[in-house]
């Protein structure tokens, strides 16, 4: 139960004086749903609004705050004509307050003749006037009052700075004083204030870096904490020890033998496995480093000792892929491998379902509804969940608090992780990493040229499909909407059908499964040989015959994500090629971006870059992850906090008593605050 103290910022946002129906609209689209959510809004900048004693034409630019007495009104003539309010400063200079699509009432009653008035806003020069245009308008009294600093926000259609500064002043008036969770020594050793005081300075200064990192270190040490606990949690249950005999994994026949990375990850699973407390592992593997191969020999280890194991694929292509690719592999193996995803239905669903039930299933391999109520399990043993970006630490400890003997867990991803977030999202988890590439994978040739270039880059493509050959044609990140990607992949579609005809296919987020399965099976038969996509699909289908990646705009992309585009193609024993084609005028980030993808293949030291580079930005595609992000701690401030945070979390575990001692009961609060929760609950249920 979240303690009663923090009850008040956990209402809806409606529970603060002047928020309807209307206007929780444009908060909610700014995800401000919560006066708690209010509170970790902080400022991304602010005026400065020094109070000057009179105007002068070399504050021209600057927003001034200075008393004026009105003048005159001059009214504008029609709703699209600017009212204005002539008015003199206290030195008798003179300036035109102008009001555009304002009723004449408004500025009537704002600035009346003869009375004065506070005006603060960004003063211009006109046609030989000082004019302020939509100035805001106060006592003198209460512009004596106003901070040096204004804060600014982050805003929408529909709400105004001054609105959301009067809720965020009332969401911190709800703000109750928490007692200390930060390790005393440490504390001191940074002199940060405590934490609803960081909280008051943060909103009223943004320049204040004290405060914001107090915040910062707050929010990540909840996260690590909460790992910590949920490592502990997960060490404490008792699992089922799977201890193969070798016969399943003997009889498989390899194309070729494992890498010393492979078998190295393979022993450290196995030997996880064979241990009573169940396993959390991270297999960390580039693209094309084999991590399939480590899946499979960790699912026979499984089925060898009597137990069921699942893969969790994030899309239902790649769960068919998966699929195929295990039926093929175990083929000649007494080892039944089934198949689950939302798709399925009547009776092939209950046939599933019961073979899984009765235990005739070996290994089922699905999206999410692997996990639905429904389905039964008669001794599941492993989970392997696919691309670990898209299953975060909720679902990890909803996964674990659900099965009263846990199975144990292997969670891979194919976008190598940076140091950094290895530890703030899968700080509870083993980690094993495929630094090595199999035998035959060829590094890719990638080249970067002007989209300028498009007709030439036709041509070229022209002459690799003549020969036989496949190519991916990956369309620009338009904005953030699937329609306007979508429409750019569709009009890029049908250029290139004019000139290949039947030979281009088409695949977007929008498909139904039955079509982008019809789409993808012809492109692997290779009846289509250009397949064009937008970034919303994965395009995850292993089609050895495509050696050519064009990807439009790759400016607009991350570098993790032109990684995993590229590492689509190079998975056959022929030479591939990806051809970035860049917009003009590069940023400085681009420009580096770009070029490291030229010179190299190494997803370990691109994913490291990608986090240097785009600093504050989405990092690894996380944004679509579902996975609830730090709202104050950006990717640099968890970098330079994230060592610190973990050490003192494992000292509030090991040394100061857990939850249960008076510093573990602030902590406890602090992870109701954060909303890190569950792992309390993991806590008292292990």
């Amino acid at each position: 139960m979240r303690p009663d103290i923090l009850n008040p910022l956990f209402t809806d946002v409606e529970s603060l004086k002047g928020v309807g129906a209307a206007l929780s609209k444009p908060l909610a689209k700014l995800g401000l749903s919560r006066p708690v959510d209010l509170l970790f809004d902080l400022p991304t900048g602010y005026i400065d609004r020094t109070a000057v004693p009179e105007l002068d034409v070399v504050d021209v630019g600057r927003v001034v705050t200075v008393v004026v007495t009105p003048t005159e009104h001059r009214l504008g003539n029609g709703p699209r004509s600017p009212s204005r309010v002539i008015a003199t400063d206290p030195a008798g200079n003179i300036v035109a307050l102008v009001f555009f699509r304002a009723n004449a009432g408004m500025a009537k009653a704002l600035l009346p003749i003869g009375e004065t008035r506070a005006v603060s806003g960004k003063l211009e020069h006109y046609d030989q006037w000082l004019q302020i245009v939509h100035p805001d308008v106060m006592t003198p009294e209460e512009a004596a009052a106003l901070p040096p600093r204004d804060p600014v926000y982050a805003l929408t259609a529909g709400l105004t700075n001054r609105r959301l500064q009067a809720l965020v002043t009332q969401a911190v008036a709800r703000a109750p004083e928490l007692p200390e969770w930060i390790e005393p020594t440490l504390l001191a050793k940074n002199d940060w204030p405590a934490w609803r005081d960081a909280l008051v300075r943060a909103h009223a200064d943004p320049t204040d870096a004290m405060a914001k990192d107090r915040l910062a270190y707050d929010e990540v040490f909840a996260n690590q904490l909460a790992l910590m606990l949920l490592r502990a949690s997960s060490r404490r249950r008792k699992g089922v020890p799977l201890q193969g005999d070798g016969r399943l994994r003997d009889a498989l026949e390899l194309p070729y033998a494992p890498t010393g990375a492979q078998a190295r990850s393979i022993a450290e699973i196995e030997g996880d496995l064979a241990q009573p407390r169940p396993m959390t592992r991270l297999l960390q593997g580039d693209v094309g480093s084999g991590k399939t191969l480590v899946a499979t020999m960790a699912l026979l280890a499984a089925v060898e000792a009597g137990a069921q194991g699942a893969l969790l694929a994030p899309t239902e292509i790649l769960a068919r892929q998966h699929h195929a690719t295990f039926v093929k592999t175990l083929a000649g193996l007494p080892v039944n491998v089934a198949i689950l995803t939302g798709r399925d239905k009547g009776r092939v669903r209950e046939s599933t379902l019961m073979g899984l039930a009765d235990g005739s299933i070996d290994i089922l391999i699905g999206t999410h509804a692997i996990f639905q109520e429904a389905v039964c399990y008669r001794r599941l043993g492993l989970v392997v969940v696919d691309e670990q970006h898209r299953f975060g630490v909720a679902q990890r400890m909803l996964l674990q608090a659900k099965a009263e003997r846990p199975p144990h867990l292997l969670v891979m991803t194919a976008t190598p992780i940076p140091r950094t977030l290895t530890l703030s999202q899968y700080g509870e988890m083993d980690v094993s990493r495929l630094d090595e590439m199999p035998p035959g994978r060829q590094p890719i040739e990638t080249r970067v040229l002007s989209g300028a270039r498009i007709d030439e880059i036709a041509d070229a493509l022209g002459r690799h499909v003549a020969s036989g050959g496949q190519a991916y044609w990956v369309c620009p990140l338009v904005e953030e909407s699937e329609v306007s990607d979508l429409t750019a992949a569709e009009s890029r579609a049908a250029t290139l059908r004019e000139r290949f005809g039947d030979k281009v296919g088409l695949i977007h987020g929008r498909m139904k499964g039955p079509e982008k399965d019809a789409v993808m099976a012809a492109f692997q038969r290779a009846e289509t040989q250009v397949l064009v996509a937008t970034t919303v699909i994965e395009v995850g289908v292993d089609v050895p015959n495509a050696t050519l990646m064009i990807i439009e705009a790759a400016d607009r992309f991350g570098l993790a994500q032109l990684h995993q585009l590229r590492g689509r193609v190079g998975r056959g024993t022929g030479k591939s090629t990806c051809l970035l084609l860049r917009g003009d005028g590069l940023s400085e980030t681009s420009r580096a971006r770009l070029a490291l993808m030229r010179e190299s293949n190494d997803g370990f030291r691109i994913a490291e870059e990608d986090l240097r580079l785009r600093g504050a930005g989405e990092m690894l595609g996380t944004r679509q992850s579902g996975e609830a992000q730090f709202r104050i701690a950006s990717p640099e401030k968890t970098a330079a906090l994230i060592e610190t945070a973990t050490a003192d979390a494992r000292l509030l575990v090991d040394r100061d008593g857990g939850l249960d001692g008076p510093r573990g009961q602030a902590a406890r609060v602090a992870l109701y605050l954060f909303e890190r929760d569950a792992a309390v609950g993991l806590l008292r249920s292990g």
